[in-house]
């Protein structure tokens, strides 16, 4: 008889917390500006990085999911190469709700391009894109190496990319990576040029933001795609 209500006891934790764990990431790619051609190559990396490491990722483009039932289903919203205006105000008010009842964000290079007339969203993006050069190989300094989203990267970080210009930039952010303007050409924020940065929200959840990810190759470099796993975990509490 107490074998058996053991062994119940284990079922009753195990499922109980395989339930809580349950991690769900909606990946949102939406565009009323530029659209990234890079966009395709980036759902299916994170989708392959969710099925490797057991959270299960979800992606649209339909700004209408923006709903407070929809959302509620999720932990983590990735925002990917979003430009424009892409939630009207009754879908905007939907994720704030989402944010403020503990929901995570993450935000992928022209995230930061994306709703300019919605403040509370720069806010939580932590900058908004102001301009850019040509892409081009440059030095990224690693400004907090104990955290996990960079702990695995070279003090001095060397790759290729877009490199956003920022404006408005959050005072509260916590800058992960600095991008070293002496080694390109076209930056305009000077010797802090935050290029990856993060938050901690008062609803509980994070905010992260990396400025990579404009080219599809990004997408197949090893260390860029570690930090989008190591992203998506922080981001999901883990």
């Amino acid at each position: 008889m107490n074998s058996l209500k053991i062994l119940i006891a284990i079922l009753f934790f195990n499922f109980s917390f395989g339930f809580a764990q349950e991690k769900n990431v909606l990946v949102f790619h939406k565009t009323e500006g530029y659209y990234h051609k890079s966009i395709p190559k980036g759902i299916k990396t994170i989708q392959k990085l969710g099925k490797e490491h057991n959270f299960k990722v979800e992606e649209t483009k339909v700004s209408e999911n923006f709903t407070n039932d929809q959302l509620k289903k999720y932990s983590l919203v990735i925002f990917l190469n979003t430009t424009g205006d892409v939630l009207d105000l009754q879908q905007q008010n939907a994720f704030e709700d989402f944010i403020n009842n503990g929901g995570s964000y993450f935000g992928i290079h022209a995230a930061t391009d994306t709703e300019y007339d919605w403040p509370w969203y720069g806010k939580l993006a932590g900058a908004y894109f102001r301009s850019h050069p040509k892409i081009a190989k440059a030095e990224i300094t690693v400004k907090a190496p104990d955290h996990p989203t960079v702990a695995h990267l070279p003090e001095t970080w060397i790759r290729v990319d877009e490199w956003y210009n920022f404006k408005n930039i959050n005072p509260q952010i916590t800058v992960l990576l600095n991008l070293e303007e002496r080694t390109y050409e076209g930056g305009e924020n000077g010797d802090n040029h935050p290029i990856a940065w993060y938050q901690e929200l008062d609803g509980g959840g994070r905010s992260i933001y990396t400025g990579g990810g404009h080219t599809e190759e990004a997408y197949e470099e090893p260390e860029f795609r570690e930090h989008i796993l190591r992203s998506i975990l922080f981001a999901l509490g883990e």
